[in-house]
């Protein structure tokens, strides 16, 4: 995989850096992956990083969409990440949702139920 180019958003991106998110996004850039997109709908950085703050903003092709907020607010974004077209999508423990992989296998998206620490930390991702 090319690190350089390959897109990767997080949603549910955060400034503290003991939560998974915010560790997600310092391993990425550890790891050589400069085009990362925090996202956020009130932040305005994440280390580092400008945060957009919604998913329909995002305009350049996703490679991978990894979730970092719960069930109940993914069901309301389930329009958002489709139209999104990511090339696949990661579901962080706690963040596995029945209709959202429903809607990701009916529109031919990849998706994994994964941890993207482990993913990167063990040369997977």
């Amino acid at each position: 995989m090319d690190t350089t180019d390959h897109h990767v958003v997080v949603l549910g991106a955060t400034r503290k850096p003991e939560r998974y998110a915010n560790q997600a996004i310092r391993l990425l850039r550890e790891k050589g992956f400069r085009n990362i997109t925090p996202v956020h709908p009130t932040l305005k950085k994440s280390e580092g990083l400008a945060v957009t703050n919604s998913l329909a903003d995002i305009k350049q092709p996703v490679g991978t969409l990894t979730l970092y907020v719960g069930t109940a607010r993914l069901s309301t974004m389930i329009d958002d990440i489709l139209d999104l077209e990511p090339a696949r999508v990661i579901f962080n423990p706690g963040t596995e949702s029945p209709l959202l992989q429903q809607a990701l296998d009916d529109a031919g998206i990849l998706w994994e139920e994964a941890c993207t620490l482990v993913l990167l930390r063990t040369g997977q991702f």
